[in-house]
């Protein structure tokens, strides 16, 4: 169906993040990236990408849930797996260009105690293209996305308050009704786990206060999203 490619999708995607979690963890612990620049750019690109699309995945299964129980009738035309395909396509192909400032400027560069970083390195003014990426960030890969989900779960649990009282729907639309809950929890699982990550980039860049362990904890945190899933 539809609703398991999209499924399929959201779980390709969080493997895939999981791919970077053996380098990232290994340069924290060293204090040093030790596996060159090449790497440094794949790794942090394949790690945005599937980021990017983990949260994309959900809002698809969000839009999907809404077709499903508001217009029922409508659903066959659009909830066809050739669409999901298509659809799931779209989706890697939007986090692709969404995460090109970070393809681009992502590079390793020297410290003053001979360690190497893997980082973005902006470019001038550095501390302003920095607020604005993180903003940017923000708004792409969370706040609008989890708006339009919660609009569709509004209108799913307003559709639902109408009709539940029609005699056999509770019985009609009970796998729904699952389904639509499964996505639910997976959606909120993700706020949960993010929401701390992005609240502590925007309050790094604009109050300036950088505190690694908590900034670390925050990505840790993220991680655990993809293994939840």
């Amino acid at each position: 169906t539809a609703t398991n490619i999209y499924i399929l999708n959201l779980a390709i995607a969080d493997e895939l993040l999981m791919l970077s979690v053996p380098f990232l963890v290994t340069s924290t612990l060293l204090h040093h990236w030790p596996f060159g620049s090449l790497l440094c750019r794949l790794v942090l690109s394949v790690d945005a990408i599937n980021m990017f699309t983990s949260i994309y995945c959900l809002t698809v299964l969000s839009v999907d849930r809404y077709i499903a129980v508001v217009h029922p009738i409508k659903a066959a035309r659009y909830r066809r797996p050739t669409v999901a395909k298509m659809v799931n396509l779209g989706v890697w192909i939007l986090s692709i260009l969404i995460i090109l400032p970070i393809i681009i400027f992502s590079n390793t560069a020297a410290n003053s105690d001979g360690t190497v970083a893997c980082n973005m390195l902006m470019p001038e003014p550095t501390q302003k293209w920095l607020v604005v990426f993180v903003v940017y960030t923000f708004l792409m890969g969370f706040l609008l996305p989890v708006v339009a989900i919660c609009l569709c779960y509004i209108l799913i649990i307003a559709k639902m308050r109408m009709v539940a009282l029609k005699a056999g729907w509770q019985q009609r639309k009970r796998s729904e009704r699952k389904i639509t809950l499964m996505v639910m929890m997976v959606v909120m699982v993700f706020v949960i786990c993010w929401m701390p990550f992005y609240i502590v980039q925007l309050v790094n860049v604009f109050v300036e206060q950088d505190d690694a362990t908590i900034s670390q904890l925050s990505v840790i945190l993220g991680y655990a999203n993809s293994c939840a899933n």
